[in-house]
């Protein structure tokens, strides 16, 4: 059986460890374009776009893939899309590994937001000193809200100049441990948290140091995706995998 995962998360680099176990899987792992600082898997890989719905089609083709595994990033949209569309394309199956959300708990003071528009619109007028944790992609959102100073954390160098008269850039790859995120929030004076809902365990410290020292964060609520089952842990989707793979015929037969 042939499986193609497109990755680029801790869920998907899991599963790559589980496939590189088992012999009877041939798989890959596919990394986007824009990837920099990757560690490479124990899995054959790639890195790059495949040129829209038709490009990833052509793939599934070229490769005779059976299985599609969708575990990219929560906040992606155009990648699941187009791999929805792809793999109904080829007729095979798609399997969605994505972490579960987080949820506030008690002691939490978050603040809703649907965008990060929103989450600028959120900060108020005021002038704060916010912990930006968005990754480097969308931080243009802030330039509406120009009289803050954010502290900017990046897993990689962030290429475009900042519209952000206020701002620091810091660089670092979770998992965080709770006391160091504690250290930064007090020792920076930082007012407020800006996160996105990612999920899964890697960021989560920020959270807790959040509530510990009584600050609010502002959370970014995830895309909306079509309604669909997907899995949490990259165990079950090894066991889907194994199952699949026990009753396939391989294609071409």
């Amino acid at each position: 059986m042939r499986v193609l995962v497109l990755g680029g998360t801790f869920e998907a680099s899991k599963l790559a460890d589980l496939l590189a176990e088992q012999s009877g899987i041939s798989s890959m792992l596919s990394f986007a374009g824009r990837t920099k600082a990757l560690r490479p898997p124990k899995i054959p890989y790639r890195i790059g776009g495949f040129g829209g719905v038709d490009g990833l089609n052509a793939f599934l083709e070229a490769e005779r893939i059976d299985v599609l595994v969708d575990a990219t990033h929560p906040f992606a949209t155009q990648m699941p899309r187009n791999a929805a569309i792809a793999a109904a394309r080829a007729r095979i199956p798609r399997v969605v590994l994505s972490r579960p959300a987080w949820f506030a708990q008690p002691g939490d003071h978050w603040i809703d937001a649907a965008d990060m528009a929103a989450a600028a619109a959120a900060l108020g007028r005021e002038r704060k000193r916010v912990f930006l944790t968005i990754g480097r992609l969308q931080i243009g959102a802030f330039s509406a809200a120009p009289q803050h100073f954010y502290l900017i954390r990046t897993i990689e160098p962030i290429a475009l100049s900042l519209d952000l008269p206020h701002h620091r850039v810091i660089h670092g790859r979770g998992p965080f441990a709770f006391e160091a995120e504690e250290k930064l929030l007090r020792e920076e004076s930082i007012d407020l948290v800006v996160s996105k809902n990612s999920g899964g365990e890697a960021a989560f410290a920020k959270l807790v140091a959040a509530r510990h020292v009584g600050l609010p964060v502002v959370m970014v609520a995830r895309p909306r995706q079509a309604l669909e089952p997907v899995l949490h842990d990259p165990a079950e989707v090894m066991a889907l995998l194994l199952h699949h793979c026990s009753t396939l015929t391989p294609r071409g037969v």
